[in-house]
């Protein structure tokens, strides 16, 4: 049974129109006209417990406002959305104790308090067992190298940080589902990488479900196999990001080294893009074609040294994906 499920989920906002001058202004007090701005367009999807799934797309294609429609903040205008098998905006409070959000640029730590009491303090609103969040406690705070700033104000934390301890804190009682909305923005590397690895590590080892919206594409890659992507509140697209690579040609490199130029090579499993003489540079024709199916092919006798294959950069990917997509007429 799904987890979460969403058939043909629209958000619709009406915004009052703003009429120039002091003639407009004064108009306006007495009548306002409404331009309606869809947000979310009928996005249909459903997730299984235990995913990772990255939900992606630009500036103002509608991904914070399907987290807020799955956590409960706000109310789909139209098609239906299921949450652990409710209604997320009808039953807040009772959902709230199955899922953890991360808001990037909104903390639930409180500023001049010490991360410890912040934490304690969500263990009385959640009525988290003692024995639970002790043990809780201490595996995230170890996981997320938290012991040297644990009982330190928040206020006195770097980004990096703060944002280990808003993770742990959306964690401390044992969400189903972990929403992320841009968990990374505006960390330094190291700080992501800690991030995104202990990500990964909660979905594998503890099976929490996990959706994250992010602009940091390497977030995907790392930490989520499937990827929902939208614009101007429609889904484009929804599948594996290797699947979309096979999909828009972005096929593997294959660079072959030789100790002296072997000559011309022609091969059936990849095709020759730049020959530099004693290195030679292949796409391989197919995502299931392997180096040992091309090394079985070329065969011996080439006084091959090296080989180096290499994946096409995900950005370049969702690039080209985005461009065609513009291309189609399919996004604006």
């Amino acid at each position: 049974m799904a987890i979460i499920s969403a058939q043909g989920v629209e958000k619709t906002f009406r915004q009052p129109k703003r009429q120039s001058g002091l003639a407009g202004a004064i108009r306006s007090l007495f009548s306002r006209d409404y331009t309606e701005v869809r947000a979310v367009n009928g996005i249909s999807f459903t997730i299984q417990p235990g995913e990772a799934v990255g939900y992606l797309g630009p500036n103002g294609a509608g991904k914070s406002t399907m987290i807020k429609m799955m956590t409960g903040i706000l109310v789909p205008t139209a098609g239906t959305l299921s949450v652990l098998g409710r209604e997320p905006h009808s039953n807040r409070i009772t959902n709230a104790a199955e899922i953890g959000v991360v808001f990037g640029q909104r903390s639930q730590l409180w500023w001049d308090l010490p991360v410890r009491d912040s934490f304690d303090l969500n263990r009385h609103i959640y009525d988290i067992p003692t024995p639970r969040f002790a043990e809780n406690l201490t595996r995230l705070t170890t996981m997320l190298d938290m012991g040297g700033y644990i009982d330190r104000p928040v206020r006195q934390l770097s980004l990096g940080q703060r944002m280990r301890a808003e993770i742990a804190m959306a964690l401390l009682h044992d969400p189903k589902i972990l929403f992320l909305d841009e968990p990374t923005i505006g960390l330094d590397v190291v700080a992501k990488d800690v991030v995104r690895k202990f990500l990964a590590e909660v979905n594998r080892e503890r099976g929490t479900t996990i959706i994250l919206t992010t602009h940091d594409l390497v977030d995907i890659e790392e930490i989520c196999p499937r990827l929902i992507m939208v614009d101007d509140g429609k889904l484009l697209f929804d599948g594996e990001l290797k699947h979309l690579r096979s999909a828009l040609g972005s096929r593997r490199r294959l660079k072959l080294e030789f100790g002296t130029d072997p000559g011309p090579i022609t091969l059936k499993t990849a095709h020759l893009v730049t020959d530099e003489g004693a290195a030679k540079h292949f796409l391989l024709d197919s995502e299931q074609t392997s180096i040992l199916d091309v090394l079985t092919e070329l065969g011996s006798g080439h006084d091959l040294k090296d080989v180096k294959l290499e994946e096409p950069d995900i950005e370049e990917v969702i690039r080209t994906f985005y461009k065609n997509k513009v291309q189609a007429g399919v996004a604006p």
